[in-house]
């Protein structure tokens, strides 16, 4: 079972970050904590690797679905958006919120995660549409 959803832009990495971190407003997620592994793990560890930033994306009223029909689902909730160099391209990743489903096997939470797959799905989608504003 695939339980990401990705793109792939054609962007710098800066560029891809502060896109992906729009495309999620758009949707209605905030980005609630950011982590640069990159750095992270350059500073704790001295490892050189390729650019990798997690954001921390909730979306409050889908969350809250969630969490009341199962209070352990935060260990599961599709909050982790992954903004990665891949070669030369930037790779956007998103946890698949049919994972969940999946995983419990409480078909309550199949509404919230159709929803958040919608509104994950639809911010996807606008990082790989032309900017036509510019």
């Amino acid at each position: 079972m695939r339980y990401d959803r990705t793109v792939h832009l054609d962007a710098d990495f800066a560029t891809a970050v502060a896109r992906t971190r729009d495309a999620l407003a758009e949707q209605g997620f905030g980005i609630l904590t950011e982590i640069d592994v990159t750095a992270t793990l350059k500073a704790k560890l001295d490892h050189d690797m390729e650019d990798y930033v997690i954001l921390g994306a909730c979306n409050p009223p889908l969350a809250h679905r969630a969490l009341e029909t199962d209070r352990a689902i935060g260990l599961l909730l599709p909050c982790n958006v992954v903004v990665r160099r891949d070669g030369d391209r930037t790779a956007v990743q998103a946890l698949d919120p049919n994972t969940m489903v999946a995983l419990t096997e409480l078909d309550a939470l199949r509404p919230v995660a159709e929803e958040a797959t919608r509104r994950l799905d639809a911010a996807l989608t606008s990082l790989t549409t032309p900017d036509t504003a510019a």
